[in-house]
């Protein structure tokens, strides 16, 4: 759907529109009858290593069993994953001749498995070809995909549900990704189940993505004060500006973050808890997958690419790792004081939605109760204390900054105007946290 709300673009230089596309997303546990309706002949299904060992993983393979249809199992996806590990995947998707793609874990996971399919099926594209600009060349997408069926079993990046597939470009020490909704799953089976085996921390740091995801798109620029405004439809971005509608879905994300976060990673065995944060994450993509994201995820993008030698709780890998979900929400109260001047409206709503204390709090006061809400919030989670605690100090800011201006993607959609002295100073805000 296209809902237009003025002239079109041969009178004026914002967006005058925004779309809305469906997402199937189905709560089931055998992907068994979704096989047989595709009529997949040849598999491919894509984990990790630690997940290749659990119920999720060994639930999809009885399914793919009982169907009699041919699969190929690829295990080695990597936890944020890279450049490099994005094309072991796809040379393992050329080499398989598959019809149909299956990913079973988190956003790593289904993300790598989007670039998969999408490289198998432009075997002649360059790698930079479809990398979002000013990285790639950022072509559009032409030629269809095979099916893809998503299976998350973390409760954070909403992959299951967008156009996005994320990496770690190494040359630059900074995250880029892909962005169409070429790319978007088929389908995504969403079994509440499949979260039990995360960890605590892991619980902890893809809910902070969910909550992210939801401040953020609630708090985007909004899509009629976007720039350009597309000549045609088709060079729309996937990433909008905030609208009517991915409103509705964030603000409802938000709150069942409010309701239910604490309680689903503080008691794993709260399966009440945890399939609400599943759905949330799943509200949480649909609203930022029409909407986009902005600092907190720009920012986010060289934290996690310039890590030095932190060690994540809770994440089965040799190599460092600040967790996606941890990169992004430890700018957070820096980011939603910036930017509150601009709506301060949504940002005391926000605020309210996660617990604060609204009487006597005036509209110029919207940053920082916003700010002091996720800090309480933050810290009763036990949450790192800021940059500085994941291996970062003042000296690392101008690499950092360096690793955010690529990401123009979502940056641009932040509702303030900044600079890269604006830029250091929220990662020296960010520093410590509490």
């Amino acid at each position: 759907m296209c809902f237009s709300a003025a002239a079109t673009c041969t009178v004026r230089k914002t967006d005058y529109a925004f779309e809305v596309t469906n997402q199937t997303v189905n709560i089931k546990f055998s992907v068994l009858q979704d096989l047989q309706n595709l009529g997949a002949q040849n598999v491919c299904l894509m984990t990790d290593k630690n997940l290749s060992r659990l119920a999720p993983v060994k639930a999809v393979l009885d399914s793919l069993s009982k169907t009699g249809v041919r699969y190929k199992v690829y295990d080695n996806v990597r936890v944020e994953p890279t450049d490099t590990s994005f094309k072991e995947a796809i040379l393992f998707a050329k080499n398989g001749s598959f019809d149909v793609f299956v990913a079973v874990g988190g956003g790593s996971v289904i993300d790598t498995c989007k670039a998969a399919n999408l490289y198998a099926s432009h075997p002649d594209a360059d790698f930079l070809d479809f990398v979002n600009a000013p990285i790639g060349k950022g072509k559009p997408i032409t030629r269809a995909l095979k099916p893809l069926i998503a299976v998350p079993t973390t409760a954070g990046t909403g992959s299951e549900t967008t156009g996005v597939a994320i990496f770690d470009f190494e040359p630059l020490k900074a995250k880029t990704g892909i962005a169409s909704r070429a790319i978007r799953p088929t389908l995504g089976i969403v079994d509440p189940v499949h979260t039990l085996s995360m960890p605590e921390r892991v619980a902890a740091n893809s809910g902070f993505d969910v909550l992210c995801h939801a401040l953020e798109s609630y708090t985007a620029l909004p899509y009629n004060q976007r720039t350009p405004c597309p000549h045609d439809p088709i060079a729309r971005p996937a990433y909008q500006g905030s609208n009517p509608i991915s409103d509705v879905w964030s603000r409802h994300a938000l709150h069942m973050v409010a309701k239910y976060m604490k309680r689903a990673v503080r008691d794993p065995e709260d399966l009440e808890a945890r399939s609400s944060m599943h759905l949330a994450s799943v509200f949480a993509g649909i609203g930022f997958g029409n909407a986009g994201v902005h600092l907190c995820h720009g920012m986010s993008y060289p934290i996690s690419g310039n890590v030095k030698t932190h060690s994540a709780k809770g994440y089965s890998v040799e190599h460092p790792l600040v967790p996606h979900g941890l990169s992004v929400v430890l700018t957070s109260p820096a980011v939603f004081s910036f930017t509150a001047p601009m709506c301060p409206e949504r940002h005391l709503e926000a605020a309210e939605i996660l617990g604060a204390d609204m009487r006597q709090v005036k509209r110029q006061d919207a940053g920082a109760v916003l700010a002091d809400t996720l800090r309480h919030f933050l810290f009763d989670l036990q949450v790192e204390d800021g940059l500085g605690a994941v291996g970062y100090s003042k000296d690392d800011i101008p690499a950092l900054v360096k690793g955010t201006i690529p990401q123009e993607r979502v940056t641009r959609l932040c509702p303030r105007e900044h600079t890269e002295d604006d830029l250091s100073q929220l990662f020296e805000a960010s520093m410590k946290i509490y």
